[in-house]
């Protein structure tokens, strides 16, 4: 039987009597769903740690709160989904002139892969859907106010009935079923047209294809080549930098004026994240022997056409398991 199973149907002070330790067990069971969930509210991995961090706290301290009336994991998602609605209240501002989210951190994936999703009736394989992962999802959400927003994800992506929602924000079903209305409304705003009747699926060979041939044009710096792998619509953004270049023009202009053709000697290491296609730049440093991290490219690829092109700075590498440094021989 499940830890969450054993907790079920405890009395008020059902939790008073375990330890810290034990505690601690039962929570860390579900860290990364959590952690994921934090996520998508806030848009932020670093800000989704700290926040996965102050619901184990605060859990821990109410933990004579938990009456064993929805599961133990029910109640973990009531405390954190209101710890990121503190946040969002003090601190978060709003999207840029623009619609640029320039607190968006990526995700990766290798994390994403410590849940099973394999299995559409476990809640941790909802958690870690496709569709609700990736950065115009995530872009698009941080558009919404905060109450609707985790409407929206309790209510859409976790599947949560209405009044279970209306429990964890302390509203009336009608006014959760109105946020509802209010942020999907909002999401069709904001989210890309092509992503309005996402279904998913596996990356096809296409695909992999133009994520080649986008890698291969970059290392050489051929503009010219890379130019014709972007739809006409195709957006560029650089994350906390502000710059929002929409159109293959503005995106063509702004690598030229950057100096983009004049680097080389880079190198590109092929990942994922976000469930994206990405490719991790690298740079060779003559000082140090060696290449060193310069930024990674998350494409969002779409009718054989890059229409979306989101880069990290090379602070993030490490939170992506990519190399520090890659030898001058090629060789890992």
């Amino acid at each position: 039987m499940s830890a969450d199973r054993r907790l079920e149907g405890l009395g008020g002070n059902g939790l008073a009597d375990v330890d810290e330790p034990a505690f601690s067990g039962l929570a860390e069971r579900h860290r990364r769903e959590l952690h994921v969930h934090c996520y998508r509210m806030l848009g932020s991995f670093e800000d989704a740690e700290d926040t996965v961090q102050e619901t184990f706290l605060r859990a821990w301290r109410r933990r004579e709160t938990f009456e064993g009336r929805s599961t133990f994991r029910a109640w973990l998602y009531r405390i954190a989904t209101n710890a990121c609605l503190d946040l969002l209240a003090k601190r978060r501002p709003e999207p840029a002139t623009g619609g640029e989210v320039l607190w968006l951190q990526p995700y990766p994936d290798r994390l994403l892969d410590e849940l099973p999703a394999d299995d559409a009736d476990e809640p941790e394989a909802v958690a870690v859907a496709r569709e609700t992962i990736e950065l115009a999802y995530l872009v698009a959400v941080q558009h919404l106010a905060p109450r609707p927003r985790a409407v929206l994800i309790l209510r859409d992506v976790l599947g949560w009935p209405a009044k279970d929602v209306a429990d964890v924000l302390g509203d009336s079903v009608n006014s959760v079923n109105s946020a509802l209305q209010r942020a999907r409304a909002g999401m069709r705003r904001h989210l890309p047209a092509e992503r309005q009747d996402w279904t998913g699926g596996e990356e096809d060979a296409g695909t992999r294809e133009v994520v080649r041939r986008y890698t291969d044009a970059s290392v050489a710096t051929d503009v010219g080549r890379l130019a014709a792998l972007l739809r006409d619509d195709v957006r560029c953004s650089m994350p906390p930098t502000p710059g929002l270049y929409v159109g293959r023009d503005a995106v063509v202009n702004d690598w030229v004026e950057s100096g983009f053709e004049s680097m080389k000697n880079l190198r590109a290491v092929p990942t994922s994240v976000n469930r994206q296609p990405a490719v991790a730049f690298y740079e060779w440093r003559k000082g140090e022997g060696v290449y060193l991290p310069l930024t990674v490219d998350v494409l969002r690829i779409t009718g054989g056409a890059i229409t979306e092109i989101v880069t990290f700075h090379d602070d993030r590498f490490p939170g992506l398991g990519l190399p520090e440094r890659l030898p001058a021989d090629g060789t890992d």
